[in-house]
């Protein structure tokens, strides 16, 4: 199977009419991967597969834009039919399993272990399910936060997750085929840069001398379009904006 990229959703910070948070369905070499679960993508994502049949859940940090959707997929597998053949693995940062219990009202994570096996993901974690190879990065957040790249028989995506300017990135999407990108904001802050301008999203693309540049989790100082279009005047290859209900063949 080939490596595609299906866009569930990319609205920052909340989801709208039509528009989920970040989320997206990664399937190649036999596996299928739901990275990032922000609110809406868990409706989405039932209109690509049969979510009790995926190979695992990656998420990139805990803020609730990336990560809320957990709690109606955990209650899909738990009391609504959707049950899973075995624990689905979650690959996120350390904190995932107790957050989502406490909202939950529940102490211990225990009750999560029939629908979900958490693990940790650190810099340079590294897993493969099949053909697909899955390698994190940690990159410059507000919050733990890892950037994620995918191998599939020769074809490389690369996502940013949530990030400012950081080394990390360039690293993750060296010579990517697609480098799925955030570009949240319209200017650079004077304080601690913890997302990227167009600009930003750009320049990474062109110095890593990835194929093609897909522009996501635009904020609300700037439009899609013009996030695109800032981007490629500095990425100096295609580029396009990541639209729910797309998919595309890295």
């Amino acid at each position: 199977m080939p490596l595609t990229l299906t866009v569930l959703g990319t609205a920052s910070p909340h989801p709208g009419p039509d528009r989920p948070c970040s989320g997206y369905l990664l399937s190649g070499g036999g596996a299928e991967v739901w990275v990032d679960a922000g609110p809406g993508t868990f409706a989405a994502l039932q209109r690509h597969t049969d979510p009790a049949r995926l190979t695992a859940i990656w998420i990139s940090h805990l803020h609730a834009d990336h990560s809320a959707d957990l709690l109606p997929a955990a209650y899909a597998f738990a009391f609504g039919g959707m049950t899973p053949a075995a624990p689905i693995p979650v690959y996120a940062p350390q904190d995932c399993a107790r957050r989502l219990a406490g909202f939950l009202g529940r102490a211990d994570v225990d009750f999560l272990k029939g629908v979900f096996d958490f693990r940790a993901l650190y810099d340079g974690h590294d897993v493969r399910h099949w053909n697909l190879r899955l390698t994190a990065r940690a990159v410059a957040h507000d919050t733990e936060a890892y950037g994620l790249r995918a191998e599939c028989q020769g074809s490389v995506l690369a996502y940013s997750g949530d990030s400012g300017p950081c080394a990390a990135l360039g690293e993750l999407a060296a010579r990517a085929d697609l480098f799925l990108c955030e570009a949240d904001i319209g200017e650079r802050p004077d304080s601690e840069q913890v997302h990227l301008t167009p600009e930003d999203a750009g320049r990474i693309a062109l110095e890593a001398r990835v194929r093609e540049l897909l522009v996501t989790h635009v904020g609300p100082t700037l439009t899609r379009e013009e996030a695109t279009a800032r981007a490629a005047t500095v990425s100096g290859r295609p580029t396009h904006t990541a639209v729910e209900g797309d998919t595309r063949t890295v």
